[in-house]
This record gives C-alpha cells, structure tokens and sequence, in this order.
C-alpha cells in the first residue's frame, strides 16, 4: 500500500487549505486504494477571514488545530514528518498555502518559502518521490526547485510570476494534470479556474491516479 503525505495549513479557502480540494484528495488516495497520513504546522496562521463577510476577523487561529476539522483529529505536526517513511508528497490549495506555507499573496515572485516546508519539498525532490500540488500551491514548488514545469490554470499574472521563478508553465483546463516526469511534479488548477465541486473531485483523482501510475 502506497503512503501519502498530505500537507495542510488550516482550514479554509481564504486563510488556510482548501477544504474541497483537501477532503477530495483524501478520497481519491482512499479510492486508490492508498493511505494517507495528514501534517499541518503547529503555529497560528497569516490571518483569520470571515468566508461569509470577506472580511478579516480580530482572532488567531492555529494551523494544526484547524487543519484537524479537515481531518477529523487524525492530523500530526509538521515537525513531525519523515518524509523517508513516504511514497508521494501532496499540498493541496487554498489561498492559505500562499499566506501560510509561502508569501506568495503578499510577495509575488518575490516570496519566501516557510523553512519546513521548503526542507520537506527539498528532500522529497532529492528522493525522487512523486511532488503533488493543486490550486496556487505549485508556485510553492516553483520558488523551492526552480526549473521545472508546472501549471496554475490560465491566470496570466500568476504565470508570469511562476515563470519569473525559474519554472515553465502549461495552460490547463479543469480537470488536467501536468506531469513533469523527469523532475517527478504532479500539478492540477482546480479552483484556479471557475470549478465546481465535482470538477475538484475529478481534478484530485487524476492527480493522485497520474501520481500512482509514474510510481
């Protein structure tokens, strides 16, 4: 049975992780027959947004906490990932993982990777193990490893971004996987484009079954 670690920052589509693209692609990796186990940081998150206002709250709110709603409880610390005990490493989206795990929404091609995440990206690279990214968190694995080739969906300034970062895009659809074989980077746009949620569970399973099939 093949390992996945899946990577979340929160809970929340505008200051953490994605909940659709998270809860789908623990589907898919369950349908896949797969387990999975999921990590967060144990640290309080960029911001707190009110999804229903769009505006910010006066509160603080801690990643791995938040993360566990995802999961259910079932959620360990980010320092407590070995990445040696994985076959493939997975980041869902959400406007958290540019906030949260990279200052991509602030700094642009300028960002800053946080140093955990970008010493996990690192050594699964190095191992050769299958990178997985949907939504904006591929300009987390652009910033961290350069020259590879990757997709955000369509969104020109975003491309221009992740090209100025070292990266080649692909203009994507919904549903597309882009697999950059030789570099083993496993990237899908799902809420980068106009999706529903049946778009984000099919999105998340041609990622995880392209993933499976380059093992």
């Amino acid at each position: 049975m093949k390992r996945f670690a899946v990577i979340l920052c929160g809970c929340g589509a505008s200051d953490g992780s994605e909940i659709h693209e998270a809860v789908m692609t623990l589907l898919a990796i369950d349908r896949h027959k797969c387990h999975y186990s999921v990590f967060a940081p144990d640290e309080n998150q960029y911001h707190v947004m009110n999804m229903f206002t769009k505006e910010e709250m006066p509160e603080t709110r801690n990643m791995l906490v938040e993360a566990a709603r995802i999961a259910r409880g079932n959620v360990l610390s980010l320092s407590e990932l070995d990445i040696s005990q994985f076959d493939a490493l997975i980041l869902p989206g959400g406007f958290g993982a540019a906030k949260n795990l990279c200052t991509y929404a602030f700094d642009g091609a300028n960002a800053t990777v946080y140093p955990p995440i970008a010493k996990i990206v690192k050594a699964a690279h190095q191992k050769q193990l299958p990178i997985g990214a949907l939504c904006i968190a591929p300009v987390i694995l652009a910033k961290v490893l350069g020259k590879i080739t990757i997709t955000v969906g369509n969104d020109p300034d975003t491309i221009a971004n992740v090209e100025q970062m070292g990266a080649t895009h692909v203009n994507t659809q919904e549903g597309e996987v882009i697999a950059d074989k030789a570099n083993r980077i496993f990237t899908t746009p799902c809420y980068m484009l106009p999706a529903t949620v049946a778009d984000i569970a099919d999105s998340a399973d041609n990622l995880i079954r392209t993933i499976l099939e380059n093992l």
